[in-house]
């Protein structure tokens, strides 16, 4: 059989969105088995936080480089084969370097498939004539809650942290073989209207939807990376509440994005992006105002709402406004990413120390008020996508 139906495809695609939520959700709600494990202090987390945002960075532009040579459903098999590799990698004690070069060569793929994931759900919303991006990524949220329960319940019962790793690193490789072939193909034609008519137009969609994304993975990053490790260390919560705190944010972004399509039909982007920035600081202002594990967690939830709507909303507003250049576009707005991810892991990893893990949840909030203005902006990208395909 070489060919699926548009449905079959779908799922398949949303399966690659799952796959990376499953893995990510694994080893942050495992950070803190790994931290122990390895003997490191909140620092040099810190630091190799740092080195695996870069390499994802330069995964995403890999990414980039090979969707426009070969199409983006090679570069996701390959980013999901890295990965699984990745994954399994990192369910061995092994010597802090290599501890750290397995971590890089998951950022690696972990940039690769973030970029061509969202390359993957613009095409086939595209394809399809609906919105769907939501829905993906509530496959990955769905994933996401699955692992940080699983990573729960094996602490619970005197398992380790990496049953749901492993597990993460075997899906990953499965959905990669399938989608070696079944992913959506490439367009026929990658349009040159980023080089030809680059200039305001496309500055405007990557800077307006880039930085809804930083501002929206700068939370996500936050609380996936120190939720878990805030509710064990500076809360001194159970080890098997620890990672109830990512649960409930995953819930609640998941309950956002199963909704999501069908509220920006009806309230437009402008009304979703101001109410999903809203949710994002009034969450973080609660863990800061209120240090206590019930607090904490429903604080997480909030901020999850608010990061459900988000992503999905900007990746779509970037796809649709950039039209046959939409891989590159893109994959130019997956780059903020990793802006937002550097500032919300490495940046309250370090200042733990200083002013405490509480105290560092300012900077998300601080991130969202810089970010409101920017939301209106959303409104003025359906004239620019005519400037940047016009025969469209």
């Amino acid at each position: 059989m070489n060919e699926i139906s548009a449905g079959q495809r779908v799922r398949l695609i949303a399966a690659g969105y799952a796959a990376q939520g499953l893995g990510y959700a694994a080893v942050v709600t495992a950070l803190p088995a790994f931290k122990e494990r390895q003997a490191l202090s909140d620092a040099v987390v810190s630091t190799i936080l740092l080195l695996v945002c870069v390499a994802a960075a330069g995964g995403s532009i890999v990414a980039d480089q090979v969707a426009a040579r070969r199409g983006s459903r090679y570069a996701l098999a390959a980013g999901l084969f890295l990965v699984g590799g990745g994954l399994a990698a990192t369910t061995f004690g092994t010597p802090n370097v290599v501890f750290v070069a397995v971590l890089l060569l998951y950022g690696i793929g972990l940039g690769t498939v973030d970029a061509s994931l969202s390359m993957q759900g613009v095409l086939v919303q595209a394809r399809l004539g609906r919105r769907v991006m939501s829905r993906l990524f509530a496959a990955y949220t769905a994933a996401a809650v699955g692992a940080a329960l699983l990573t729960s319940l094996a602490l619970a019962v005197g398992g380790g942290a990496s049953i749901a790793v492993g597990a993460a690193a075997g899906f990953a490789v499965l959905i990669g073989v399938a989608g070696w072939r079944f992913f959506e193909p490439a367009r026929t034609e990658r349009s040159s209207v980023v080089h030809e008519t680059g200039g305001r137009a496309v500055r405007r969609v990557v800077w307006t939807c880039g930085m809804l994304i930083f501002t929206a993975f700068l939370v996500d990053s936050a609380v996936s990376t120190w939720s878990s490790v805030y509710l064990k260390d500076s809360l001194a919560a159970a080890a098997s509440v620890a990672p109830l705190g990512y649960a409930a944010y995953q819930a609640t972004v998941l309950v956002s994005r199963l909704i999501a399509d069908h509220l920006a039909q009806r309230a437009g982007r402008v009304t979703m992006a101001l109410g999903a920035l809203a949710a994002c600081g009034t969450g973080c202002v609660l863990v800061v105002l209120l240090p206590s594990a019930g607090a904490a967690i429903a604080g997480f939830a909030i901020a999850g709402i608010g990061v459900g709507v988000l992503v999905p909303l900007a990746f779509s507003a970037a796809g649709e406004s950039a039209g046959g250049s939409s891989d590159e576009v893109v994959a130019r707005v997956n780059l903020f990413n990793y802006g937002g991810a550097l500032l919300g892991a490495v940046l309250l990893g370090a200042l733990s120390e200083p002013v405490g893990l509480r105290a560092a949840f300012l900077v998300p909030v601080l991130g969202v008020l810089l970010t409101l203005p920017l939301a209106r902006r959303l409104n003025h990208l359906a004239a620019g996508s005519r400037t940047l395909h016009p025969t469209s």
